[in-house]
């Protein structure tokens, strides 16, 4: 049974078995060949990630409904037709 810290990660078999050949060829765990490739593909990928979260930032003004809009998806127009969200 996996620790407080480890969560079970579940992939296509065509995904695990590419995780299985890497670490394998390159004498680690399929663990932290995971947590390596992960680590890696954040690097790659910052700008993208950096340009995502700050315009999330950018649709948050505080208030409940924004919170619920950008979760959700859905307008602020559509959450107040279902009936809005408290603040």
């Amino acid at each position: 049974m996996p620790g407080p810290n480890v969560a079970p990660l579940k992939v296509d078999a065509e995904t695990d078995r590419l995780i299985s050949h890497g670490a394998h060829f390159l004498h680690i765990t399929k663990k932290e060949f995971v947590a390596q490739a992960v680590r890696v593909y954040l690097q790659v990928r910052q700008s993208e990630l950096h340009a995502a979260m700050q315009e999330a930032m950018r649709q948050l003004d505080g208030s409940h409904t924004a919170r619920v809009a950008l979760i959700s998806g859905l307008t602020k127009e559509q959450i107040d037709e279902l009936g809005g969200v408290e603040e």
